[in-house]
């Protein structure tokens, strides 16, 4: 076992657009292999401020922002011209607006909606061209800040990272990576350490690509030398990593956590197995500088009967179990400094609503109630 540190100087099942899911590497412990779960369906920035997804109405599918840090969450709807097609991705901006990646005639346009009274208002910046049917291209998750947005390109034998959003000239190559990349985790608050995992020679490695040095090329974990380890989660105020690997069993992955620059192994906890479910981290408690063990994590469960949510903190011995709330928008929330779980969900009667679990003062297990138009 190996430290998780940055040195400063320093591919998974698609659908025909090239939608990777967000969710592509969870942890499953069911015998010989791991299942993937689904896409994440709402998008959040990293502040908590907006969500952004593609809601569904009489078969036709369009954009949809949600405002989060008002008294109550409320939803807009950002329909275009016509109906989107369901593999399009949409994110959330830091000012409101709707990042949306199109595809059409093998390029990947990309646009800014936002609403204008009773229509949508729409910013083209360009589009990406992939050569070749093997490029995949898809958004990374929301950067810190919310002013940029980026995106990862994976062809036959190198990835490339895209400043898609937030640049002065349209979309604007930044760095190629040697290897074929899946996931992306911000390892900072600047938006310049991203965390990708790269296969090449027939193992997965987590890196780090410097966006400040020219996608200057680290290594971050290395857990064994025939292991394959990737980056789930990264929070950068107490460093806590949460990874995948089959280091401790080869052939099944593991979910373990470790600490961004400590000697100290990954660990591998006993209680983050669950049989026969695939669970997958979806989110860290900020703020918990120097006590990454205190950190709450969410786990998203998906088994044969159903998926829940879980929490856990390193520092425990278990996870708790609790039932998500109906019409959770599966794989995405936030939590708060505070101790406070956020699952954001839409049903008929509550189109926007959040359910906030509190952590208890001593114990830290949570109880809560759905909060939102509609909710209980």
């Amino acid at each position: 076992m190996t430290a998780c540190a940055i040195e400063p100087a320093a591919a998974n099942d698609d659908n025909e657009d090239g939608q990777t899911p967000r969710t592509e590497y969870a942890i499953a412990e069911n015998g010989n292999e791991n299942r993937k779960t689904p896409r994440t369906e709402c998008v959040i920035t990293v502040d908590g401020s907006y969500a952004a997804r593609l809601a569904q109405d009489g078969g036709s599918w369009f954009p949809e922002r949600w405002t989060l840090d008002g008294p109550e969450p409320y939803a807009v709807p950002l329909p275009g011209n016509q109906p989107e097609e369901p593999g399009t991705e949409v994110q959330p901006m830091g000012d409101g607006r709707v990042l949306i990646r199109r595809f059409a005639a093998g390029r990947h346009n990309f646009s800014l909606l936002y609403p204008t009274g009773p229509t949508t208002g729409e910013l083209p910046l360009g589009a990406v061209e992939c050569p070749g049917e093997e490029t995949i291209l898809r958004l990374l998750p929301p950067a810190p800040g919310g002013e940029k947005a980026y995106a990862l390109a994976v062809g036959p034998h190198s990835s490339a990272v895209w400043l898609v959003a937030g640049g002065a000239f349209g979309p604007e190559h930044l760095a190629e990576i040697p290897g074929r990349c899946s996931g992306g985790v911000w390892l900072d608050r600047t938006g310049r350490m991203l965390a990708l995992d790269r296969e090449a020679g027939g193992r997965t490695k987590a890196v780090v690509v410097d966006l400040g040095r020219a996608g200057q090329v680290s290594p971050l974990l290395q857990i064994a030398d025939g292991s394959d380890d990737r980056l789930l989660l990264a929070d950068p105020d107490s460093g806590l990593l949460l990874i995948s690997s089959d280091a401790p069993s080869p052939g099944y992955a593991r979910l373990g956590w470790g600490v961004l620059g400590s000697t100290l192994p990954v660990r591998f906890p006993e209680c983050l197995r669950v049989p026969d479910c695939t669970v997958t981290p979806f989110a860290i408690q900020p703020g918990q500088v120097l006590t990454p063990e205190c950190c709450g994590v969410a786990l998203r469960i998906d088994g044969p009967m159903g998926g829940w949510v879980g929490v856990w903190r390193p520092a425990a011995r278990q996870v708790q179990h609790l039932p998500g709330p109906e019409g959770w928008l599966a794989g995405s929330g936030l939590w708060t400094e505070a101790g406070e779980l956020l699952l954001p969900y839409a049903t008929a009667d509550a189109p926007c609503g959040v359910a906030r679990w509190a952590a208890a003062p001593r114990s830290g297990a949570l109880t809560g109630e759905a909060e939102g138009p509609g909710g209980t």
